[in-house]
């Protein structure tokens, strides 16, 4: 049985809005419900499809039962340990998420680029994309985001481990705010890493939960 006082208070209608947008980036399939689950079909090598709870509950135990096959992933609004305890011995933690959220404008720092990189926006498309370029016009730093349900969805934020600690994620997110902001949002979620979640919060964003991934991989399947 799941333990009730456990379950990630979580708004099924945000975690959709996020899912979405994930979604969107990616330009994959929208999400579907399936039997009350919210479910991607990714149809990548490495991630065929994904299945995502607001928290533990009991669909995802019985869910998790039944699949043997690799590349499934299943995301869960609930600290690791949590979703550990609930599933086969098959099922491999993933490094821990964090989902966020910034529903004012984002703390003080440098909009333009340090000397030796530009920045390159593509915001007319439905799939906006900000990129930090070096002087060689390699991107040293990326990110794009896209709209939903009023709320600006931040996806792919990445610095190239060369070009890290010198503001270049802030300065991406920054120019993907004020492209959300012309356009009348300034909500935010996100979801992010370890690494990420200290940076987000230094820009004023709140974790909202954690969250969790775990996947069968190929080596582990059963058969």
């Amino acid at each position: 049985m799941i333990n009730q006082n456990s379950v990630s208070p979580v708004d099924p209608r945000l975690l959709e809005t996020w899912l979405k947008g994930w979604s969107l980036a990616r330009t994959l399939p929208a999400p579907v419900k399936d039997n009350g689950i919210l479910r991607v079909d990714v149809g990548w090598p490495q991630q065929v499809m994904r299945y995502v709870f607001p928290g533990p509950s009991e669909k995802l135990v019985n869910l998790a039962a039944t699949i043997n096959d690799p590349w499934v992933f299943l995301k869960i609004c609930a600290e690791p340990e949590t979703v550990r305890a609930l599933l086969p011995s098959h099922w491999i933690i993933q490094a821990p998420g964090f989902m966020m959220t910034c529903y004012s404008g984002m703390s003080g720092y440098e909009t333009e680029p340090p000397k030796g990189y530009k920045i390159s926006i593509d915001e007319h498309t439905t799939i906006p994309v900000v990129n930090v370029l070096t002087s060689d016009h390699k991107v040293a730093a990326t990110g794009r985001i896209v709209f939903v349900d009023q709320f600006a969805i931040y996806n792919g934020i990445e610095t190239h481990p060369d070009h890290r600690r010198k503001g270049l994620g802030s300065l991406v997110m920054k120019n993907l705010e004020t492209i959300g902001v012309k356009r009348g949002i300034d909500k935010g979620i996100l979801v992010a890493t370890a690494q990420g979640k200290v940076l987000y919060e230094t820009l004023g964003w709140s974790m909202y939960s954690p969250y969790t991934t775990a996947v069968i991989p190929e080596s582990h399947s059963c058969l």
